[in-house]
């Protein structure tokens, strides 16, 4: 299958440039293209994975995907979708960010195997002013510009839109041309947003070099209740596991709308578009373990096979665990059993049975089993209410914990939203 048939089937897709000629050459030798990400943070978090899919499905189909860090034009800042002037960024910030940014895209696409990282920064901050206005300003009309959806928003609103930002289209429409110059790149894909800077750099590209170039935008992604993908009542979901921890990220996909769950599952994950289809005729218990599959799917992505495990293990312990039937979306390689094998992601201290049997205060435990470093911290921790046992919060720092607290032969313990212990009885 063509790619940009498989990213149509996918629902990735809401409008392409020429798309006859596109087609005939997605379908014939490896294309170069890209994708802009915006370095304001040092983490990318789930808002941005429709694009980091798309990459990943390109490399999939032998293409080669170049992954755009904004530094650059995060000088500048984009006004796309914006109603006021976004926070301007230091050359120092964007190289962090940059840092943390390539890490997570490496659990998506191999940059070992083709795949390549860019820094806008590296050409733009480099640029003659006067030449690049001589050279590539005559191709930009002016009253075009301006009636682009992103200038049009900004035109309107109360703060309007200052010159610096004016010349973002111009920026990233020049980006374009450097990746055509260097890597023959000439796709360039992203947000439904940003159309009209996609097409201003499509036509620099024939323009000033007589060269083909194409774009794809995404649709924006909103869940089922309006709400934009990857915002929740506690903010964004991170790919950054110290910003959301594993077990969040795979809680967050777990609590996936049922409307959502089939859509979500074509973008969100690899498995085949006739097994996702099958899921849409679900409901109750079948479709809340489809919804399973999904969260493991994604965490496996972001963060591993094993944190994902360990948060599959974790979510059981919590909630509860059905075995996954073997004819449900079968090419999902989670554990089909409801006990899944423990690993490092949830550590485990046997204790011996009187003990537990006489009860522990929780401070004393904390420290023995490594959830603080001293009892002292424990006393600290449990008294501020950042312990947990069995998902309650524990009430006080010399709380009793014993074998009455046992459930499903464990008693699982927890210090903030991510560290996990468990506990069990010794094998006499």
């Amino acid at each position: 299958m063509n790619v940009l048939d498989t990213l149509k089937s996918r629902g990735f897709v809401e409008q392409t440039t020429h798309e006859q000629e596109l087609v005939d050459l997605l379908s014939g030798e490896q294309v170069s293209c890209y994708i802009g990400f915006d370095p304001t943070a040092s983490s990318l978090h789930v808002g941005s994975l429709v694009p980091i899919m798309s990459l990943a499905h390109m490399q999939r189909a032998g293409h080669k995907p170049i992954a755009l860090v904004g530094g650059g034009t995060g000088l500048v800042g984009d006004p796309s979708g914006k109603t006021e002037m976004r926070k301007l960024l230091t050359l120092e910030d964007v190289e962090q960010n940059a840092r943390g940014i390539r890490a997570q895209l490496a659990r998506f696409i191999d940059f070992d195997k083709g795949a390549i990282l860019e820094n806008n920064a590296d050409w733009l901050t480099k640029l003659n002013y006067i030449e690049f206005l001589r050279d590539f300003g005559r191709h930009f009309s002016v009253n075009r510009m301006i009636k682009a959806e992103s200038y049009r928003m900004r035109l309107e609103s109360e703060e309007g839109l200052n010159f610096i930002e004016f010349n973002y289209m111009l920026l990233q429409a020049y980006d374009f041309l450097h990746l055509f110059n260097e890597y023959g790149c000439q796709l360039q894909m992203g947000g439904s947003d940003q159309w009209g800077n996609i097409v201003a750099g499509v036509e620099l590209v024939r323009r000033a070099k007589g060269g083909s170039a194409y774009g794809i935008t995404f649709p924006l992604i909103t869940t089922s209740a309006g709400i934009k993908m990857g915002k929740t009542h506690k903010g964004a979901v991170w790919l950054d596991p110290d910003r959301t921890s594993p077990y969040e990220y795979f809680q967050f996909w777990v609590n996936t709308h049922d409307d959502d769950v089939p859509r979500f599952l074509a973008l969100f994950t690899f498995l085949p578009m006739d097994q996702i289809n099958v899921v849409k005729g679900l409901d109750g218990v079948d479709l809340n373990l489809a919804k399973t599959i999904l969260a493991f799917e994604a965490t496996s992505l972001a963060h591993g096979r094993d944190q994902a495990v360990g948060a599959l293990e974790a979510s059981y312990n919590m909630f509860g665990a059905r075995d996954i039937p073997e004819v449900l979306l079968p090419e999902s390689t989670i554990p089909r059993k409801g006990r899944v094998k423990a690993d490092d992601s949830v550590p485990t201290t046997a204790l011996d049975e009187t003990r537990l049997a006489q009860g522990l205060p929780a401070f004393e435990l904390f420290f023995e089993i490594g959830l603080c470093d001293s009892k002292g911290a424990a006393r600290r921790l449990l008294g501020q209410g950042g312990g947990y046992m069995n998902n309650q919060r524990i009430e006080s720092f010399d709380s009793k914990i014993s074998m009455v607290d046992m459930k499903n032969n464990e008693i699982i313990l927890r210090v903030g939203k991510k560290n996990y212990h468990r506990l069990v009885v010794a094998e006499k």
